[in-house]
């Protein structure tokens, strides 16, 4: 029987939490402190001091030894660099010490990560910069426990070279032109308007032998081979299904350590293909969340390894099951804990929110090109628009309710909108169902869920900084809008509605109830003037559009320097991913596909020589080796092109290097893919040189 968890003693044990702030500091100090994360004013130094001393002395006490500025580079993954808290002493003693400058301030080298030319290797320098509104935590791992510190991480000369920075520019950008339009609508009490979200994280889960024995699932985190077994996912039994009890163990003991960090882990269930799951938070302020999220895939890893099992984030790990995404669940709250996203019981009376409303559809209808340039990476290329996710095509799902609300309003209907309805399901002991405002619409990419927008294209391996950055910043260009119209009016809500009237026909394009998976919407939409962005490739240059220039200034979140460079970081970034997926399949096929099935068209023709010579019939086998060869030579060939291609791609830099893998080398990798997933079919297990899609689905 496993161990009995106190869920409530153990939550947040590793967090340096408002509970530990007021139990460690003195009144005058925890009130500064407060002060400054509330109103972002400077800590004053000897507060810093104390804030650290008790830091130190709590995560001490906890085991550490060290501590760390934990950040987000361009990688899209967290670093940090371990310093211990000795401060050695003139008698030949240490003692150990935080100080405030520490806390506040580190310099790593900045020109050995990703800067877009911004930092050249002879220019080192680069600081880390605490976020105080997002709180210091204990990470374990296993002998060592280690203090995170979260930071921001800026270059020498203040540009942003990490996913913080801007993300918090835009959580201050919306909350000025939020808190205008709340002016507007005699709200004088609220000063703060915040931006919150909960990520839902799908994952799959495989067992670790199988896996060390797959080096595109080690190399690259994705099968770059593999045939579909007798059975997938078409049953349709394991979304929702029985979780098996080694991932639920699995489960157990992630939530205790999510459940440690303050991280509120809440719900989590099978996902629609075998081996997949999913694990959903409640919201936070966005860029706690975000933190959250990047701490819960590592943890999701780490825990996994003591299961002997791997954890797969890679948004298509095996081609024809359903991917991993990461539904990002955005809304906006005033301080005085207010929601501006919901409805109310009826909405067509709601101005502030159909304000709102209009904001929102203007923002994602003018700036679709940027949403999906903010849920780009490689990976995602294999998953949106594959009847699992999203299409690539941005829309806006609204339900019948508010689609009804919105039409009203465009046509200057007076007659009202009937409100949620009570469902009978036709059974006397069951309970009355109060229908809600809104159905659900799993095909699209930009949904509306009852009191908050899910932006369901974000990729599962990816940092969800850059989609709320770019929603933060869209939605508040358009509140900006409004708010300077709206200042201006002689007769407020005779303005008022007119604009929200004409803003809602502007943008009605963008809203779209129905299934985002058929031809006839990608139709639908090319008529309606929406943009089908199919690539990464394709998106990355609308962050150096000049409207998307001048937004960002706008608004402060993004210079045109650090754009241009988070251009060409994800031009590499892309160009790098593809050539390690093109030689780990080239060494791949080279070393273990192609000698496997020498050796067993070997074994056929050997049969067929023995069966011939004691005058049996071997016309099977001769068919078989025949089909094997005429494969077997497709698959050298295409191996090499693949050669020719890789090497021409990996010669090349920028743009075109990243525009010729995706033309050119994706191309070549799958016609490298298809003749060795035949001949997966039909060569003998036994000689076959890696794991089946079978192996690794159904072996946890």
């Amino acid at each position: 029987m496993s161990e009995f968890v106190n869920i409530p003693q153990i939550y947040g044990s590793y967090v340096f939490g408002e509970k530990e702030m007021r139990a460690r500091l003195s009144r005058d100090v925890y009130k500064s402190l407060r002060r400054s994360m509330m109103t972002g004013e400077e800590l004053e130094p000897v507060v810093a001091d104390a804030t650290a001393c008790a830091m130190k002395e709590w995560a001490i006490e906890q085991g550490a030894t060290h501590f760390t500025h934990w950040f987000q580079p361009l990688t899209g993954t967290t670093a940090e660099k371990h310093d211990s808290f000795i401060s050695p002493q003139g008698d030949g003693s240490v003692i150990m010490e935080l100080r405030g400058k520490e806390l506040i301030r580190g310099e790593p080298d900045a020109s050995s990560f990703p800067s877009g030319g911004i930092r050249a290797t002879f220019e080192a320098r680069g600081y880390t910069v605490w976020d105080i509104t997002s709180p210091a935590f204990l990470y374990d791992n296993g002998e060592t426990k280690t203090l995170c510190i979260p930071t921001a991480f800026c270059s020498y000369t203040g540009e942003a070279l990490d996913k913080k920075t801007p993300l918090l520019r835009s959580m201050e950008a919306i909350s000025k032109q939020a808190v205008r339009i709340c002016r507007l609508f005699g709200d004088n009490e609220t000063t703060k308007v915040i931006s919150s979200v909960g990520a839902e994280q799908e994952y799959f889960i495989v067992d670790r032998a199988t896996y060390l024995k797959r080096k595109d699932l080690i190399f690259t985190g994705r099968t770059l081979f593999g045939a579909m077994p007798p059975k997938g996912q078409e049953m349709e039994d394991h979304y929702f299904g029985a979780i098996k009890e080694r991932v639920s163990n699995y489960m157990r003991d992630l939530d205790v350590e999510l459940w440690k960090l303050g991280i509120p882990a809440k719900t989590e269930h099978n996902e629609a293909a075998p081996a997949q799951h999913e694990l959903a938070p409640i919201y936070g302020t966005t860029n706690v969340a975000t933190d959250e999220n990047m701490l819960v895939m590592n943890v999701m890893k780490k825990v996994a390894l003591r299961h002997g099992l791997v954890c797969l984030l890679h948004e298509k790990p095996f081609a024809g099951v359903n991917g991993s995404g990461k539904h990002n669940n955005w809304s906006l709250g005033t301080d005085t804990g207010r929601n501006l996203l919901s409805p109310g019981k009826e909405p067509q009376k709601n101005l502030c929110f159909l304000l709102m409303l209009a904001a929102v559809m203007k923002a994602v209808d003018e700036h679709a090109g940027l949403l999906r340039m903010s849920a780009s990476n490689p990976g995602n290329d294999h998953r949106l628009g594959s009847n699992e996710a999203p299409p690539a095509i941005i829309s806006m799902f609204l339900g019948e309710q508010l689609t009804a609300v919105v039409e009203h309003i465009i046509a200057g209907s007076e007659d009202s909108v009937p409100s949620m309805s009570i469902m009978k399901v036709g059974v006397s002991t069951l309970p009355l169902i109060r229908r809600d405002a809104t159905d659900r619409n799993r095909t699209s990419p930009f949904a509306f869920t009852g009191n908050k927008f899910e932006f369901r294209m974000v990729p599962s391996s990816g940092c969800i900084a850059d989609a709320n950055t770019v929603l933060n910043t869209i939605v508040a260009d358009a509140l900006c809008g409004f708010a300077d119209e709206l200042e201006q009016a002689q007769d407020f809500d005779a303005a008022l509605r007119a604009l929200i009237r004409r803003e809602m026909t502007a943008h009605q394009r963008i809203i779209f109830n129905g299934n985002g998976y058929t031809d006839e919407w990608v139709a639908e939409a090319a008529r309606r003037g929406l943009r089908n962005i199919r690539s990464m490739v394709e998106a990355i240059p609308e962050l150096v559009e000049p409207d998307a220039i001048a937004l960002f200034e706008r608004h402060g979140v993004y210079t045109e320097k650090e754009l241009r460079a988070r251009a060409d970081v994800s031009y590499e970034l892309y160009s790098k991913t593809i050539n390690i997926e093109a030689l780990t399949m080239i060494d791949m096929a080279g070393k273990d596909v192609i000698p496997a099935v020498i050796r067993y068209t070997t074994q056929l023709a050997a049969s067929v020589a023995a069966v011939e010579t004691a005058g049996g019939d071997a016309s099977v086998q001769k068919e078989l080796l025949t089909r094997v060869t005429v494969l077997l030579k497709q698959a050298s060939s295409a191996l090499s092109e693949l050669r020719v291609c890789q090497q021409k791609g990996a010669a090349m830099s920028g743009a075109a290097q990243a525009h010729y893998e995706h033309d050119k080398v994706c191309q070549a990798m799958e016609v490298l893919r298809a003749p060795v997933d035949h001949l997966e079919m039909i060569c003998d297990s036994t000689i076959w040189p890696m794991p089946t899609y079978g192996d690794l689905l159904f072996n946890v």
